[in-house]
């Protein structure tokens, strides 16, 4: 269905040297959005779209280069200001065929009020991550977007670039932005951020050349390098930097004109990205991108979605909260002891020493560094002393320490060659018990049940934010209950190692 907005989008890419297959359909609707289709069987190795990297909205391209540059803002925060100055132009903007084709904003928290994310994000992974980008981000336009408008002030209209477009340009790059090459970094990339995702289910692939850098600009100033919500991590499993042998035959007025797929003449040629396809795709089938392997928490985060059943969705537990549980049933001191030696094996947690964390997979099994603290935490006095002196001992040099006596088991520490089923003592499986009662606890005290029937109520189109948080809740909460059987059923655990994303793991600079 090509609506108005598509067919000016398209006359815009035509007029810009964009390439795509007569293969695709751009399909536009008010409930899903704009997807891409195929209209007759795409075969692996097709070339289904060709993008100039000069028609790429980046702070390279845009009228606000200089601008940006003098006040030494680089990265996101510079590509944010680039589509806020983008916008303020209007249909003068040599990218106003694109801007009308994206929304204001992605429906991603970091947009929501700070009450719809304190209500619908309560106790997932996401609601505390979420409160300090909203604050990390408004600290960013303060200081950095602000005086800019002081500055240039017959050149900006603060009308566009006040914090609620800064946050709005924010969504836009995290939910759309790839990584480009090193002369552009990241960018927004016309018709490439058409294609929707699909965990796992990869149609076609962003290329893009590894280097571009024009003979008569090598500065590459990125200082004020910011990441926010839209870290390099996040954009660059969205894009890929592989370079291509392939290259596209004449395309009349931007459509391949005889073929289904834009064919190769052996050229490589570094001013272009493109789209190749991956998979066979059959006739009618939606052709998706995939922006990495993650969780839900992660893909309403960042691209303000969920899916049901997603396999690397995963539950963090807090070191604290394991202390805490630890303290509550010996001491502080003896909480922070075991800790201590447990560290001193070799072991540690996810993400830093500000926030430290456990993943339990979407089996429900748990991170084996975390069977690992319970085991040191739950020995007996005599036994944590064993170990604690033959420690010492081998670190004196006067024993090996590729294995420690830990209670008629042999660790190798270093090989982390640590039987699960051996640590699952009584004891333990009840500390995980407590554990997965803990952290379920942060939901409030309405049952899982009561959630998943209010999903089952819900729209995914008109109660978007309802919708997707709710998913993002169950799914964690059958995660837990997948703990607790892990912990009743010690001997009926799937051995199959999930992947995991890592979500509070991503440091921010700013």
């Amino acid at each position: 269905m090509a609506t108005r907005r598509l067919r000016a989008f398209k006359r815009w890419m035509s007029s810009n040297g964009f390439e795509w297959s007569n293969a695709l359909e751009f399909v536009d609707t008010p409930e899903e959005g704009i997807s891409v289709r195929a209209l007759c069987q795409l075969k692996e190795g097709d070339i289904v779209a060709k993008m100039p990297k000069e028609a790429c909205l980046t702070v390279r391209t845009s009228g606000a280069r200089q601008i940006i540059e003098d006040a030494g803002l680089g990265g996101y925060l510079g590509l944010a200001v680039a589509i806020m100055y983008e916008r303020s132009l209007g249909e003068e903007s040599p990218w106003a065929g694109y801007l009308q084709v994206l929304p204001k904003q992605e429906c991603v928290p970091l947009v929501w009020t700070l009450n719809e994310v304190d209500e619908l994000l309560h106790g997932t992974e996401l609601h505390q991550t979420v409160q300090e980008d909203k604050a990390l981000i408004c600290e960013d336009w303060k200081e950095n977007i602000f005086p800019l408008l002081d500055s240039a002030p017959s050149r900006l209209n603060p009308t566009f670039f006040g914090i609620e477009q800064y946050f709005a340009a924010k969504s836009l790059i995290s939910s759309r932005g790839f990584e480009i090459d090193d002369f552009h970094g990241f960018g927004m990339v016309p018709l490439a951020d058409l294609f929707n995702h699909k965990t796992g289910a990869e149609d076609v692939h962003f290329t893009a050349s590894s280097n571009s850098v024009a003979d008569d600009d090598v500065d590459d100033d990125n200082s004020n390098n910011d990441e926010g919500i839209a870290d390099e991590e996040a954009l660059a499993e969205k894009s890929s930097t592989d370079t291509t042998d392939l290259d596209a035959a004449h395309v009349e007025n931007g459509n391949a004109s005889d073929t289904d797929c834009l064919s190769d003449t052996g050229d490589d040629d570094p001013s272009m990205l493109e789209m190749i396809v991956v998979k066979d795709v059959s006739s009618g089938a939606e052709v998706f991108n995939t922006y990495g392997l993650m969780g839900n928490a992660a893909l309403l985060h960042r691209y303000g979605f969920t899916e049901q059943d997603n396999p690397y969705d995963i539950v963090n537990i807090d070191l604290e909260m394991v202390i805490q549980w630890c303290s509550s049933l010996f001491s502080d001191r003896h909480s922070r002891s075991r800790v201590s030696l447990w560290r001193r094996l070799g072991y540690s947690a996810c993400g830093d020493q500000n926030s430290e964390y456990f993943e339990i997979s979407f089996e429900g099994e748990p991170q084996t560094e975390l069977m690992v603290l319970l085991y040191v935490m739950l020995l007996p006095d005599n036994a944590y002393h064993m170990l604690d002196l033959s420690l010492s001992v081998a670190r004196s040099g006067h024993e090996s320490s590729d294995a420690n006596l830990l209670d008629d088991n042999i660790f190798a520490i270093k090989s982390c060659n640590v039987s699960k089923r051996s640590l699952l003592t009584k004891k333990a499986r009840d500390g995980l018990l407590a554990l997965a009662d803990t952290r379920e606890g942060l939901y409030g005290l309405e049952p899982i049940e009561d959630d998943i029937a209010r999903l089952g109520k819900c729209s995914s189109v008109k109660e978007r934010k309802l919708y997707h948080s709710l998913m993002l809740r169950m799914c964690e909460r059958r995660i837990l209950q997948r703990l607790r059987h892990y912990a009743s059923e010690p001997f009926e655990i799937n051995n199959h190692s999930s992947s995991r994303k890592k979500l509070k793991s991503t440091k921010r600079k700013r």
